[in-house]
């Protein structure tokens, strides 16, 4: 390799992690086209010699003569309104990721193998930030969101027809590419608006549940709702039977009034004063229960 090819290289690869870093992506552009191509025996040689001795050289030298390659894949994406640096950037992650999982042996070169890895990093970035809100998740989901767009016709609605054409096309149900086509053609929506001084009625206004309170509000509640339930019963699980029944017929009858001491006292054969002492110390037990 001559020393001027060495040169570039060098320059370039210091910018694959920011492909602005050369002072423009067409600086960029302009570089990564002007580094030689490997000729099939080059690329042979170079792929033995990663495999069987882990050369970072060698892997460097197959990266930076396929970076054309992945400029010339990242063009197809830029309807989607992404920095073309950014999906150069995430396509070389995927290149790299390509050459470390380049096998020679199977007698491919790597020119092919590696678009599906380049692909694949940059479908992850644009479905990452294409919208605030993901719309693509799922593997159909993906599938439709990287070909209905050009499937559709421009600035037309998509008849049932033409609905049913592209499910087919991409063995989809046909509901599936109609909420697609909602969430492509919709739009980012602030909650908030934008100018302070606008009487603009914005989502922020009616979205907001009034009945509701503030999270310290709803922890407390949660908070108090758990102590009444199992805080109560934990603490009536430290009773003995007797003063059990005394604190849950006085206290925690879910209907009416709960029993009077002379009630009790008339079924345990006890005096109302000492259905009182038992009922006080039981209250105080719970709550050294509660405190616990």
């Amino acid at each position: 390799m001559s020393n001027q090819a060495l040169t570039l290289q060098n320059s370039v690869a210091s910018a694959i992690s920011n492909p602005g870093a050369l002072g423009t992506i067409e600086s960029y552009i302009s570089a990564v086209n002007r580094i030689p191509m490997l000729t099939p025996e080059r690329e042979q040689q170079l792929g033995e010699t990663l495999q069987e001795k882990g050369d970072l050289n060698a892997a460097r030298e197959l990266i930076m003569s396929h970076l054309r390659l992945v400029v010339s894949i990242s063009r197809q994406y830029l309807g989607y309104g992404l920095p073309h640096a950014d999906l150069i950037q995430e396509g070389n992650i995927g290149l790299m990721k390509a050459v470390k999982r380049f096998d020679v042996t199977r007698g491919v070169r790597l020119v092919s193998f590696a678009v599906h890895w380049i692909k694949a990093e940059i479908h992850e970035y644009i479905i990452r930030n294409w919208r605030l809100v993901k719309v693509a998740t799922t593997k159909a989901q993906r599938k439709l969101f990287f070909n209905l767009r050009s499937m559709r016709p421009d600035g037309q609605t998509l008849t049932p027809e033409h609905i049913e054409g592209i499910a087919s096309k991409l063995n989809v149900r046909p509901e599936d590419v109609s909420e697609m086509e909602v969430r492509l053609t919709g739009r980012d929506m602030s909650l908030e608006s934008q100018d302070d001084d606008s009487d603009d009625f914005a989502p922020i206004s009616y979205l907001s549940d009034e009945g509701e309170q503030e999270p310290g509000t709803v922890l407390d509640r949660r908070a108090h709702d758990d102590m009444q339930g199992t805080g109560v019963s934990n603490a009536l699980a430290v009773l003995d039977p007797r003063s059990r029944r005394i604190i849950e017929a006085r206290w925690l009858q879910d209907e009416g009034g709960g029993s009077t001491l002379h009630e009790l006292a008339d079924e345990f054969g006890v005096s109302a004063e000492r259905i009182r002492q038992i009922e006080s110390a039981a209250l105080k037990k719970m709550r050294g229960a509660f405190a616990a």
